[in-house]
């Protein structure tokens, strides 16, 4: 339960936020403005927020849990993160350069006009319907989380959490977003570094922590298995390959993270975004690790933890392990900046994707349906506003409505995730690299990718889902191009199609070279790391 003082700690942190948005509610006109900042974002802030909503609250949740407590679960989890700066290399050549070049607001307009109208709409449809679903995951696991730390219902955390999320939004747009996930940031990692040094520190040092853990725990890599049927989710090469697709994807077509990278001033600028990530996302997947590690290890010295958790299916749900602990182990004050680092993380994430939601159905839907009827800047900022409060309240529903859909939060919005990230890429490298690749093939291979992908979601469990992106990605791209093979490829502007002499063009094949051999390189210190970790 929370004390006054935490209590006001929370209090003045959401009332800071609101007064924020309505300050910069004043700044927007268009809706440009609304959903891209009218380019004008610095790459630090955009870099910053895209790393605040990676560091949502279903990893901060899920990944100690997964660290802790799942089986068949540890430090495991880190070698997906070595696809992240290869991934970032491979979206800085093929993709940023055409879609800024579009001056896109919605990434899947470049869709409309490489292909048509029905490729753009089926494919941002299908991105609305997986955001909307991990939007309710979203609100579902920090309401919990909420509930569990303040002692308020479950319904009140909800309209707490949810409600003051959808205002700042509403209100400030995307430029609140940006400025409220780097004040998150901080914020956030400020507790979480504290919190592991209180772990780690009372486990008598890091080396003492990793010993006191079960080899399994510890082993970072995974050789031994391979993920294709043999019933192993977290092997290397699953990991490695489908974590590789999977960010592809996530990064350079998904609306959520592309619209803040779409706010940069230039080409340039969302070079320096991807490339910020690429560094410092591993050290930030690292700390929430290392806090799962001390989980385990704090739950083995104190063996009323764990049957102190919330009960869901007859088991404890380990996804609240850390809640439980910072109400355990923090001082009064130090409890209210947790909720607030907390709520932090989830409404990094929850901003970013109602936004995107609206940003898409107004973009992709609405103003190509209302034509004329929408003639002004005006007119579209008040739809832009009201999309915006319809799907804030929709994901404050649908979280009531969520249950165990896997073993951590953090399995369930991945798997979602993996069951259409691999189809929806193949859609838009049909478009970058191929000439011949026509609207009615691009969709033909979409869905029979994401045929593909239920059909071993429900047959083949064995196989892991990581390998989802790149199957998916294979049968789309296969299809598609089994399925446009009449096509004119002399009727596609060459503006919408890569090539290495477009990409000369802008500037980048000289320039961005250290960057791109700089996150290879650390690719493999990372492995390194990791090997490290698996020696102990």
């Amino acid at each position: 339960m929370l004390t006054i003082t935490d209590w006001t700690v929370v209090i003045t942190y959401l009332a800071a936020l609101v007064s924020i948005s309505g300050y910069l509610s004043r700044q927007q006109e268009t809706v440009e403005d609304y959903f891209v900042a009218s380019n004008t974002a610095g790459p630090v802030s955009i870099a910053l927020s895209v790393m605040a909503t990676q560091c949502s609250t279903n990893s901060i949740l899920g990944a100690p849990a997964f660290v802790a407590f799942v089986v068949g679960g540890g430090l495991v989890w880190l070698q997906y993160e070595l696809a992240l700066p290869l991934a970032m290399i491979f979206i800085a050549v093929f993709m940023i350069p055409i879609f800024h070049r579009q001056r896109l607001v919605s990434v899947y307009l470049y869709l409309g006009r490489r292909f048509d109208e029905k490729t753009q709409l089926l494919i941002s449809g299908m991105f609305q319907l997986s955001r909307a679903a991990v939007a309710g995951i979203t609100v579902y696991g920090v309401a919990s989380m909420i509930s569990i730390m303040t002692g308020l219902a479950f319904a009140q955390s909800v309209l707490l959490f949810g409600l003051i999320t959808i205002i700042y939004d509403v209100l400030g747009g995307i430029r609140a977003v940006i400025i409220s996930d780097v004040v998150q940031m901080v914020i956030l990692t400020g507790v979480l570094g504290y919190l592991a040094a209180l772990l780690i520190g009372g486990a008598g040092g890091l080396a003492g922590m990793l010993e006191q853990l079960s080899p399994d725990r510890t082993a970072a890599l995974s050789f031994r298995h391979h993920g294709l049927g043999d019933g192993h989710d977290f092997a290397f090469l699953p990991m490695l390959i489908g974590g590789f697709f999977l960010y592809v994807a996530y990064y350079g077509c998904d609306q959520s993270q592309v619209q803040r990278q779409l706010c940069a001033a230039s080409q340039d600028d969302s070079q320096k975004v991807l490339l910020i990530n690429g560094l410092l996302r591993f050290p930030l997947v690292l700390l929430y690790c290392l806090i799962g590690a001390g989980l385990a290890v704090y739950a083995g010295a104190h063996p009323d933890f764990l049957p102190s958790l919330p009960v869901v299916n007859e088991a404890p749900n380990f996804n609240m392990a850390l809640p439980a602990l910072l109400t355990r182990e923090l001082p009064v004050g130090l409890v209210g900046l947790a909720v607030v680092a907390l709520l932090a993380a989830a409404m990094s994430s929850l901003d970013s994707v109602i936004n995107s939601l609206s940003a898409t159905t107004l973009k992709d839907f609405i103003k190509p349906w209302m034509g004329d009827r929408i003639d002004t800047p005006a007119q579209e900022l008040l739809w832009g506003r009201a999309l915006t409060v319809a799907w804030g309240m929709f994901a404050l529903i649908t979280a009531f409505f969520v249950d165990d859909i896997a073993s951590t939060v953090l399995v369930a919005v991945n798997k979602i995730g993996s069951l259409i990230n691999g189809p929806i890429l193949g859609v838009f490298l049909l478009g970058l690299l191929t000439h011949r690749a026509t609207g009615p093939g691009a969709r033909a291979g979409f869905v029979a990718g994401l045929s593909v992908n239920v059909v071993l979601w429900v047959a083949l469990p064995s196989v892991s889902w990581l390998w989802w992106n790149v199957i998916g990605l294979g049968a789309t791209m296969a299809v598609g191009l089994i399925f446009s093979r009449d096509a004119n490829s002399a009727s596609v502007s060459p503006d919408l199609i890569w090539s290495p002499r477009a990409y000369q063009e802008v500037g980048f094949s000289r320039s961005w070279t250290p960057a791109y051999v700089a996150l290879f390189v650390w690719t493999l210190m990372l492995f390194a790391v990791l090997l490290w970790f698996g020696m102990r």
